[in-house]
């Protein structure tokens, strides 16, 4: 069967990778049969070239490699092609699926989130912030100001601002400003981040002490949902050329 190499970013932080890992149990226990493995672009270990080196070591002809990221941004259009172009690992046929972003299954995720700090729709003295990552590939950040705009449009709430840790404006103090600005009482921050790390502390910390933050999506089912049906469409492709 064709491996699943899920592939993140990587962090210094030792909460991002074993977020990631608990998400991947998820996908496993989905898909017990499945061979399911986890790499890193960086920061942490394995690296996605090690990780096919041993796909291939281990047998497998061919590997499905599954970016555990929200967006397109420059790590989806450049480096995860480059770590696999780098990888070396002769006999392997791999696809590179696409990334997780957008799906509909990514908005109920961050939304259950939210749910869990106690945020409810309809509260009128509550204005939410969406926080996302930032980039300089303005179609990434558009994503999230898309989403925004739909939730405010439908939650009952006082607004809906996005916001992003860097890279990208509006920042966090300026998304809480506005809705502020429009009669919200209390802050929510809703997270566009798969895993904890040095962006999500930096958002929570810029939120204020009073706000409610919801933890980044991490191992919702819906998401492991969403790593298996990423894999399942790069399967198609990938068969046609064996």
């Amino acid at each position: 069967m064709t491996a699943l190499v899920a592939v993140a970013h990587g962090s210094r932080d030792p909460r991002s990778a074993a977020t990631v890992r608990e998400l991947l149990d998820v996908v496993r226990a989905l898909r017990p049969s499945l061979d399911v493995r986890a790499s890193f672009l960086d920061l942490s270990a394995p690296l996605l070239g090690d990780v096919l080196r041993a796909v291939r070591a281990d047998g497998h002809r061919s590997a499905v490699v599954v970016p555990l990221l929200l967006g397109k941004a420059f790590h989806a259009r450049v480096d995860v092609p480059g770590a696999v172009a780098e990888a070396r690992a002769p006999g392997l046929d791999v696809a590179i699926a696409d990334v997780l972003g957008p799906d509909p299954r990514l908005e109920s995720a961050a939304l259950r989130r939210l749910a869990s700090v106690g945020v409810r729709s309809g509260d009128r003295s509550l204005g939410v912030v969406l926080a996302g990552a930032g980039s300089s590939h303005a179609p990434a950040n558009a994503l999230v100001s898309s989403i925004a705009a739909r939730w405010a449009a439908g939650s009952g709430w006082a607004g809906v601002e996005p916001a992003f840790a860097a890279s990208a404006a509006p920042d966090v103090p300026t998304a809480v400003g506005r809705l502020r600005a429009r009669g919200a009482r209390r802050v929510a921050v809703a997270s566009w981040f798969l895993a904890p790390g040095l962006l999500p502390d930096r958002v929570a910390r810029l939120a204020g002490e009073d706000a409610l933050i919801a933890p980044p999506l991490g191992s919702d089912p819906e998401v492991a949902e969403l790593v298996l049906h990423r894999y399942a469409s790069a399967l198609v492709p990938l068969a046609r050329t064996a």
